[in-house]
């Protein structure tokens, strides 16, 4: 369908136009038939008929001298243009059967009537020869092509493409390619012909989308806007522009987008936030996605209204990020976080020690003589999750992790005890620490 629209046989709606109905009247494959019809009304018909017949053979001219290292194509037509039925393997690159060569005039030959092309013109002169590429666009409109700074082609429909061996046509800015290879992740351009800026933009010039590109420009520490017109992936020409004050902003955005939220100013409180409601998501896919690769994707949709005013990238650093990703949260969930994600959590001896959620499972840090009294582990997440307990020494050594406090206290508590008690002689270590005073000192009051 893509193609069909591209050729003109089908319009925006998916309806046969009249282009479309002369081209199936044609018989011809719908790139041919485009291709002829467009050849005839530019005084192009005798060559666009030898091409259209060249185009449906394999390719015979791919020779044994020659060895398919020439790719264009123009050295093909020339042999059937100039040289005639008579002159074939004048060209040491080629050698071609007779029969085969008068098969392929034949075909064009019917190409012709087919076309009503009642005077044939004349072959000669250099006008077939700068239009092949053209013609050979109006064909394969998908497979324009333009060079790459390191001598690679890119394909409107967004394939990469390159020539197997080093060639003369391989200078060229913009090709139309009639024959790749698509093996591979990278197609292998195998014919080709040389194709006109100019002809690009008369010709192709309402297939062409103008967009606005704004980057920031680290060395300048300023932003640079160019005007690009775009034919499908391929960029046919950009110029610079003065940026407009939503310039800026785009660019900000492109930036987060394409480096990541990590450019943006994280304070442990906005980290903080950004795991514990990663850790409720995992429970409930009512929450938002705050993930740093999800809050790059959708940056336009979150940090458009808070950058505006933003002229340099490090306005950035007055951004807020607790408030703005707690403003993406309703009351209800701003009340349900406090709640079953809590920021600390108060343990028997009055401290409140905080919960970190950065390393997958909750856990938070405690000295175990402030725990004396606190039966069960403490359980998050809608009762789910039990806080993971690191266990610490009077001097905030961890000695004991777990996420189950009762079985603590009843086995390995007593082995815990023996070895901090004689570290630690002046402090408090009970015999039952279920029914002991829990304390931030070396000894409760």
């Amino acid at each position: 369908m893509q193609l069909l629209q591209q050729l003109g046989a089908l319009d925006g709606e998916g309806r046969i136009t009249g282009h479309g109905r002369r081209m199936a009247e044609l018989g011809l494959h719908p790139r041919l038939a485009h291709m002829l019809l467009k050849a005839a009304e530019l005084g192009l018909g005798y060559p666009a008929c030898r091409l259209a017949a060249l185009l449906e053979e394999r390719d015979l001219f791919r020779g044994s001298a020659g060895t398919g290292e020439d790719c264009d194509i123009r050295s093909r037509l020339a042999l059937l243009l100039e040289g005639g039925p008579s002159g074939k393997g004048k060209d040491p690159a080629f050698r071609v059967e007779e029969r085969d060569i008068q098969r392929i005039l034949a075909m064009s030959v019917q190409y012709e009537r087919r076309l009503g092309l009642k005077d044939a013109g004349s072959s000669s002169g250099q006008a077939w020869h700068e239009a092949c590429g053209l013609l050979v666009s109006f064909a394969y409109p998908d497979r324009i092509a333009k060079r790459r700074a390191d001598g690679r082609y890119l394909l409107r429909n967004g394939r990469g493409a390159a020539f197997a061996r080093k060639q003369r046509l391989g200078e060229a800015s913009f090709l139309a390619v009639a024959e790749v290879d698509d093996e591979g992740t990278e197609g292998r351009i195998l014919l080709a012909a040389p194709v006109e800026l100019n002809d690009l933009m008369r010709y192709y010039g309402s297939h062409m989308k103008e967009e606005r590109q704004a980057e920031w420009n680290e060395e300048a520490g300023t932003v640079r806007v160019r005007l690009r017109e775009t034919l499908g992936a391929i960029v046919i020409k950009e110029r610079p522009v003065q940026p407009a004050a939503e310039d800026f902003t785009k660019a900000l955005l492109r930036a987060v987008a394409t480096q990541g939220a990590g450019i943006l100013p994280w304070s442990g409180k906005a980290r903080q936030l950004q795991a514990r409601v990663g850790f409720l998501r995992r429970l409930s896919d009512r929450w938002p996605d705050f993930s740093d690769a999800a809050l790059a994707e959708r940056a336009e949709e979150w940090l458009a209204p808070y950058i505006v005013s933003f002229r340099k990238r490090s306005d950035l650093e007055s951004l807020s990020l607790v408030s703005i990703l707690e403003h993406e949260l309703d009351w209800e969930l701003k009340q349900e976080l406090n709640v079953q994600a809590p920021t600390h959590l108060t343990v028997p001896s009055g401290s409140r020690i905080q919960i970190h959620y950065d390393q997958g499972e909750p856990y938070a840090a405690v000295r175990l003589q402030e725990l004396f009294g606190m039966m069960d582990t403490p359980r998050i997440g809608y009762g789910t999750v039990p806080v993971i307990m690191h266990l610490l020494s009077p001097a905030g050594r961890p000695v004991q992790v777990t996420a189950d406090l009762r079985s603590f206290w009843d086995h390995a508590y007593f082995e815990v005890k023996k070895d901090l008690k004689g570290r630690y002689p002046k402090h408090y270590w009970p015999d039952d620490p279920l029914q002991a005073t829990a304390t931030r000192r070396v000894r409760p009051k």
